[in-house]
């Protein structure tokens, strides 16, 4: 018997030891996003935002915020990146700088790269994304985010 409870206490331990803090859990989310929308799953990645995200990034018109936000950006990025010739496009996240989450609020910071071909070749931008999430009943969801991308550049 002592045995039985010595493994089921054991189990518990190992269980709450591993648990996703709330910081990890909106980096989850974050990751969600890019997985989604590297893969063209917009729905996907539009679902892990809030209905009014914010979001500032390098194409015009720059901002986009409030109801439609999420779906206006893609609508331009396409724009942008067929005028500019960009193809395979993916962001590929890097290290985690800064992931901290109080109550219902998360705040993260990661490395991250734009990586995709123009006229044949390979480019990179490397950037960091800045996310602001709120925690909802159904998990946490993106409230905000920014891209601060450098000059692109031979990959």
């Amino acid at each position: 018997m002592r045995a039985v409870i010595g493994a089921i206490c054991l189990a518990l331990m190992s269980s709450i030891a591993n648990a996703a803090t709330p910081a990890e859990e909106a980096q989850a989310t974050v990751h969600s996003f890019i997985d989604a929308f590297d893969k063209g799953d917009i729905k996907a990645a539009e679902a892990t935002h809030e209905a009014d995200a914010s979001i500032l990034d390098e194409m015009a018109p720059h901002q986009w915020h409030g109801p439609g936000a999420f779906m206006a950006w893609v609508g331009d990025l396409m724009k942008s990146s067929a005028a500019a010739g960009q193809t395979e496009e993916k962001v590929v996240l890097g290290r985690t700088i800064r992931a901290e989450a109080s109550g219902d609020a998360a705040y993260v910071v990661m490395e991250a790269a734009f990586n995709y071909k123009q006229g044949g070749k390979a480019v990179s931008e490397p950037s960091r994304m800045v996310f602001a999430l709120r925690r909802e009943a159904s998990g946490w969801k993106i409230s905000a985010w920014a891209w601060a991308g450098n000059v692109p550049g031979p990959a």
